[in-house]
């Protein structure tokens, strides 16, 4: 049965996708979609929404079908009956490949939405084109004791949130500020996030809890992936942190790694030169809509 009978709540919605809906294993999935051409299938950070890609659909829709995807219980889709995860969304990402006729997209992911782009790429080898990873999860151990009591801590903050407690919107808005979303250009879609403290803490709890999970841990995955992979890595992130990822990165047959200056999210952190890194790499790798262009950018700084 599904169990997403009731509306999104407005400021949840801000953050998500106004166009199409999709129906997947009884959640109802909503997307954003222009353009036309090779196909490019954006994917958010939790707790964000299809809205975190706007400005890279508009720029992209000329030469590409771009769509962006709200996960359950975020933006403008509804609950899930089943607690959110990489696992979890990869099962969805498959259903909504399939309902919207995809067929072998770039997959362009953040946080959570990279890793359940490397586990589609992992276990879809011939339906996937290429990756742009941001920041992936799951590409470093989690089972030493300092990962365990981090991830643990931040179980019981985003659980204090789900049952509103009266001191979390000022504390999450100081984590997306330090922690995740850092530079004045994501300040808009920041505010936006903030303001839905409330709404989207118990997706928040439930993700960070699978985080600690053995199925959370993607390493193993990486000899599956032949397709060619962008890593655009937001290199202050203190969470999913670029030299605990490094030795998987590594063992990637036909990847480029990318630093950008930014918390978590370098599309929304520096968007201008993750942009123009994209573009350049769906050049190489989508000869369909290949231009004419410069030299791949090397220092975002």
């Amino acid at each position: 049965m599904a169990t997403d009978l009731q509306q999104p709540a407005r400021a949840r919605v801000a953050l998500g996708a106004s166009g199409g809906r999709v129906t997947v294993d009884g959640v109802t999935l909503a997307f954003d979609e222009e353009g036309d051409g090779p196909e490019l299938v954006c994917l958010h950070a939790i707790g964000h929404g299809a809205a975190d890609f706007v400005r890279l659909r508009r720029r992209l829709r000329e030469r590409y079908r771009v769509l962006a995807l709200d996960w359950p219980g975020q933006g403008s889709s509804g609950d899930d009956h089943v607690p959110a995860s990489a696992v979890r969304y990869a099962r969805l990402l498959e259903g909504f490949l399939a309902a919207t006729g995809v067929t072998r997209p770039v997959l362009v992911g953040n946080s959570i939405g990279g890793a359940v782009a490397l586990r589609h790429a992992a276990e879809h080898p011939d339906r996937v084109t290429a990756l742009v990873l941001e920041n992936p999860g799951g590409l470093a151990a989690t089972d030493d004791w300092l990962s365990r009591a981090v991830l643990a801590a931040m179980v019981r903050f985003f659980r204090a949130g789900a049952r509103r407690a009266a001191w979390f919107p000022s504390a999450f808005g100081a984590y997306y500020r330090l922690c995740v979303l850092q530079r004045a250009a994501a300040l808009p879609q920041r505010r936006a996030i903030v303001a839905s403290a409330f709404e989207i803490a118990p997706v928040l709890e439930q993700a960070w809890r699978s985080f600690a999970a053995p199925d959370a841990d993607t390493r193993a995955l990486v000899p599956r992936i032949t397709c060619p992979v962008l890593f655009a890595w937001a290199a202050r992130d203190q969470f999913v942190q670029l030299k605990r990822s490094l030795p998987a990165i590594r063992q990637f047959t036909n990847a480029r790694l990318e630093k950008f200056p930014a918390g978590h999210a370098a599309h929304l952190e520096t968007p201008d030169a993750f942009e123009d890194l994209v573009e350049r790499f769906l050049a190489e790798t989508v000869p369909q809509a290949r231009r004419p262009g410069v030299p791949v950018l090397r220092d975002h700084g």
